[in-house]
């Protein structure tokens, strides 16, 4: 088959195809013929490297993905061939403590397709069965690519860490990326009393309103602190969704009210932030780290999907012979959602 590879860590010229062997299924093991693989800030991140972290190169990218069982190894007895089945993007032992209590997210072996092992940007991809779930037949193949892994990150933010209540007040940075779409609806489902977004153009304001923020602050012209104060009476917001780190946690921290929790799930603009503790002790707050989330979580989100309770958010679909063009444009936020791509178009 041919796939995009990454031998060496660099800009988009390192996204090469290859002629690589079809991968074949091992025990327990499920063969899925890609249909759709979605594309995530992951990527750019294995692709550029990551100072002090090692990927196992050559990897072929991609975490998300679904498509049709095209083989099953010994032993598989969920899946078969001809299913249409999407995959879950965390890869875990299945067998240790954290593991066997639903939280197998925190598993010492925990990877993700594309970054610890090959992933879905190729014609085949081989996954553990646990991690091949049916994809019901009102959700599209690029639907299926564009919402595991941010609709993940984002449910497991809002639910499990932040343990959001209804009518709780929400702000959601940088509401054109794939896990802010996803939070946005989520805390509208769940029941917020108000959503606040911030996004840098009049266009992805409009899509987050129509996903059900009900205020948009434009970071770049305006004082997020401020407006976020102006909006909420001075009184703040419960839960903060930050996943941009260095340019937004100060600010998060102080639009919190007593009690209130930042939960973060990356640092896209730098890892390192000043803290004022005093805010944290006097009002109560909680900072929050988060990644990825549990199998069982996946299977939640999914039955939200099918019954369109979540809408995942699709910016473009390009053939994955435009992977370079939809790095570039994800690093450039040239997107609201998520980016699809298509092999073999």
């Amino acid at each position: 088959m041919r796939a995009v590879l990454i031998r060496e860590h660099g800009g988009l010229d390192r996204l090469v195809f290859q002629d690589v062997p079809d991968p074949v299924p091992g025990p327990g093991q499920v063969r899925v013929a890609v249909r759709a693989a979605g594309l995530n800030h992951l990527d750019t991140w294995v692709r550029r490297g990551v100072p002090g972290h090692t990927f196992p190169l050559p990897l072929v990218p991609g975490c998300d993905g679904a498509g049709v069982v095209d083989a099953v190894g010994p032993g598989v007895t969920s899946r078969k061939v001809g299913e249409r089945v999407v995959l879950a993007p965390g890869l875990s032992c299945g067998t240790c403590a954290v593991c066997a209590s639903g939280r197998d997210h925190l598993c010492r072996w925990y990877g993700i397709f594309g970054e610890t092992r090959d992933g879905t940007c190729a014609p085949f991809v081989v996954a553990p069965e646990r991690n091949v779930l049916a994809l019901p037949a009102n959700v599209s193949f690029e639907t299926g690519a564009a919402f595991p892994l941010v609709y993940l990150t984002a449910w497991h933010m809002m639910v499990a860490r932040a343990e959001m209540r209804p009518g709780e007040t929400v702000l959601v940075h940088a509401a054109g990326s794939g896990v802010s779409t996803a939070a946005i609806q989520i805390a509208r489902m769940l029941g917020a009393g108000r959503v606040i977004a911030t996004t840098s153009t009049p266009e992805k304001a409009a899509k987050a309103k129509a996903l059900g923020a009900d205020d948009v602050i434009d970071y770049g012209r305006e004082d997020v602190v401020a407006r976020v104060r102006d909006i909420t009476g001075k009184g703040g917001v419960d839960v903060v969704i930050d996943h941009v780190g260095a340019a937004t946690m100060a600010g998060s921290l102080k639009v919190l009210a007593k009690g209130g929790r930042v939960v973060s799930c990356g640092a896209t603009s730098g890892p390192k932030v000043e803290v004022h503790m005093n805010l944290v002790f006097f009002k109560g707050l909680s900072i929050l780290g988060s990644t990825m989330g549990g199998l069982g979580e996946v299977h939640e989100v999914l039955a939200h999907v099918a019954a369109g309770r979540l809408s995942p958010i699709v910016d473009s679909v390009l053939p994955l012979s435009q992977v370079a063009e939809a790095h570039r444009r994800l690093e450039a936020r040239d997107v609201f959602g998520k980016i699809v791509l298509v092999p073999g178009a």
